[in-house]
């Protein structure tokens, strides 16, 4: 055993899963199912009426009390309308990519722990599906596979717009979870364990989100970006690739893309929840309050109320920021937050290991934090671009945007000579002006 793991019984959390008979693992996995379609449902729902209040617009609100059932309407509407595939698409691609983006989604919902040991039919078993010693990287190897769908729905359609939106989703994809995956590295090294369920047990005390604050915030920026919601919806610009990678889906197909989406959305939230917000412990002050809030049923309320505070920040986002440009959306991914997750994480190792093996005075630890802050101010606020246009020199030639019958766009320095029907207009009116 590592020393980084020195003290920490894997075996005890994990041995508690693997004895369950079939019915209950059945029973589970349907809850599970079902848990997440009503989720994103009720988040089509709240996505909507957040919005509209922001916006001081009303919002869904005709069917169903509140206009609950709207969500579930649209989802009716989708079911009939016709299903269309382009001429120019690859047909088999196009009807397995929304599937190939669908069931991923659901997939990883199977290591998240919403609660404790708890009774259900007369059995004692986990809240949570099963565990396993690399939960959290079986979580993120799963969620990669998604990405799939989303460029083999865009190759095949056989559209422009749609291949575009697909090769940014990828390159989003690649860019933002390097960062998310170090930000990981710290949660890590800090429970000595991989597995979701030794995680939230070892939040008991304190939350990593507190003393692991750069690792939250790189975590939260980073799993907007993976989940292409905005300001970095960028595969779905409207503005530039009318929809994106599923332009030319409709019906069903286009929404499993939809439920994909939104089942993204709650499975970065619930991961965020149980490695940095203590999972389904009960906030501070009623677990200090009330002595039962972390047994029974009762911890799943605490963890889906914390899914819903993340899901909130994804409404209030979009609602409030506008889209980044792609050039600065990969700009800060690769030059801002690989940088300082790198850095945190080699500073969180040397603080532990230091500590492992005897530690060092607060002198000592106060320089370090100085300087581990200074660099990371550094790197967020030093724009390293360079102004590419240069100063006209004299006798420099005119710019021909027209030369070799294509029209170029002309660099800042360069000056682009009249167009032809424009002299010959000035012309005239200089002429008509003498006379």
């Amino acid at each position: 055993m590592t020393p980084l793991l020195a003290g920490f019984d894997t075996a005890k959390g994990l041995s508690a899963f693997g004895h369950d008979p079939v019915w209950i693992i059945i029973i589970k996995a349907v809850l599970i199912f079902l848990i997440l379609v009503l989720l994103t449902l009720f988040n089509i729902w709240w996505e909507r009426r957040v919005v509209a209040r922001m916006q001081h617009r009303i919002g869904p609100n005709v069917h169903g009390p509140f206009g609950l059932l709207q969500s579930l309407a649209d989802g009716v509407k989708l079911a009939l309308k016709e299903d269309l595939i382009p001429k120019a698409a690859d047909k088999a691609v196009f009807l397995i990519a929304p599937v190939l983006a669908t069931i991923p989604a659901f997939l990883t919902f199977s290591v998240i722990p919403f609660g404790p040991t708890v009774s259900m039919f007369g059995h004692r078993t986990p809240l949570q599906l099963t565990d396993m010693p690399v939960a959290v990287l079986f979580v993120m190897a799963i969620a990669s596979i998604g990405i799939y769908g989303i460029v083999l729905g865009g190759w095949s359609s056989g559209s422009t717009y749609s291949l575009l939106g697909g090769l940014r989703s990828s390159a989003q994809m690649i860019s933002y979870e390097v960062s998310m995956g170090l930000a990981l590295v710290a949660v890590f090294l800090y429970a000595g364990s991989m597995s979701t369920s030794e995680i939230v047990a070892a939040q008991d005390r304190f939350w990593y989100g507190l003393i692991l604050a750069p690792s939250f915030v790189i975590y939260v920026i980073s799993m907007i970006g993976e989940t292409n919601r905005a300001p970095f919806d960028l595969p779905e610009a409207e503005g530039e690739l009318v929809g994106g990678f599923h332009t030319e889906y409709s019906s069903l197909k286009f929404a499993l893309f939809f439920l994909a989406e939104y089942i993204n959305m709650a499975t970065v939230s619930a991961l965020a929840t149980t490695l940095f917000l203590g999972g389904w412990h009960a906030p501070w002050p009623i677990n200090q309050l009330w002595d039962g809030a972390n047994s029974g049923y009762w911890p799943f309320v605490w963890f889906m109320g914390k899914v819903l505070a993340f899901i909130f920040v994804f409404i209030w986002l979009r609602g409030s920021l506008p889209r980044l440009r792609y050039d600065q959306f990969m700009h800060f991914g690769w030059k801002r937050l690989i940088p300082i997750s790198l850095l945190w994480t080699i500073a969180v190792a040397s603080i532990r290991t230091i500590n492992l093996n005897g530690g060092f005075n607060r002198q000592d630890l106060y320089i370090a934090i100085g300087i581990l802050v200074a660099l990371i101010i550094v790197l967020l606020f030093f724009d390293d671009r360079r102004a590419v246009a240069e100063p006209e020199t004299e006798g420099e030639e005119a710019f021909d945007a027209f030369a070799g019958g294509y029209p170029v766009p002309p660099l800042e320095s360069a000056q682009q000579p009249a167009r032809p029907a424009a002299a010959a207009v000035a012309q005239l009116e200089t002429e008509g002006g003498a006379a």
